[in-house]
Order: structure tokens, then sequence, then C-alpha cells
């Protein structure tokens, strides 16, 4: 079983506006990168977009191991704590988000830390790139 970590982020200009998420996966035991994906969500809210960096963070992990460790890291201190259940998700689009990324992870091992903003530099970079290309993107 394989030990990944994912570091997502999201970003809206405008927030609403023009948003993506971005996710970096990284081999666990050696810090290799070993995937980068961009998902172009279109307008939107920042937290709505690092939720949809999250997910396809999680969904490209468990494509290299379906039974893979994951420990996700991002800067949106809010998507941290919802999905780690101690705080309450109130925003309708966010809700409907997290059930999705429950539904995806299910009761395989994911878990969750936050880290600061500079720390977090190439999911930023991911989420950026979807935006500037106007679509989303896998490598």
């Amino acid at each position: 079983m394989a030990d990944y970590i994912v570091e997502a982020d999201g970003g809206s200009r405008g927030n609403p506006g023009i948003a993506a998420g971005g996710a970096v996966v990284f081999e666990g035991s050696t810090g290799e990168i070993i995937a980068e994906v961009g998902i172009y969500v279109g307008h939107a809210t920042n937290n709505v977009a690092e939720y949809n960096g999250m997910i396809a963070g999680i969904q490209r992990a468990f494509e290299f191991d379906a039974n893979a460790t994951i420990h996700v890291r991002m800067d949106s201190k809010l998507v941290v704590e919802q999905m780690s259940g101690r705080w309450k998700i109130k925003h309708p689009d966010m809700a409907v988000l997290a059930s999705e990324a429950r539904a995806l992870i299910g009761t395989r091992n994911v878990t969750f830390e936050w880290i600061p903003r500079e720390k977090n530099a190439l999911a930023d970079a991911a989420a950026n790139k979807s935006m500037d290309l106007g679509e989303s993107f896998r490598a």
C-alpha cells in the first residue's frame, strides 16, 4: 500500500470570479512529485475552488493506488477543519463538495493538515495555471 501527500489549493479571481483548484501529489517516503492536476471551476468562490483542488488531488492519488494512505496539506483552515469534522459546513455548495469528498474517501485512510500559505506554493501554482489556461489539466 502506497503513502502519498497531496498538497491542494484553490483560487478565485474576484471571489467569486474565475476559479480553479490545483493539487500536487508526492510520493510519501521520497517526497518526489508524481502528479500535478488543475481543475478549472469557472465562476466560483475561493472556498469552492479549494474543495475542488482537494478532491482532484485525492482522486489523482487514488488512481495510483486505490488503497493508499493520503495526507492532505492545505492552507485553507476552513476546508481542513470541515473535512476533519471539527467545523460545521453551512454553505450549500461546500456541503455538496464535502459530501463528494467523503464519498470518494469512504473508509480509506485520509488525513488533513493546515499548512501556511508560503508552504503551499506548488498547489497554488497549479490552480493559477488552470485559471490562466481556462481549462483543467493533468501532468
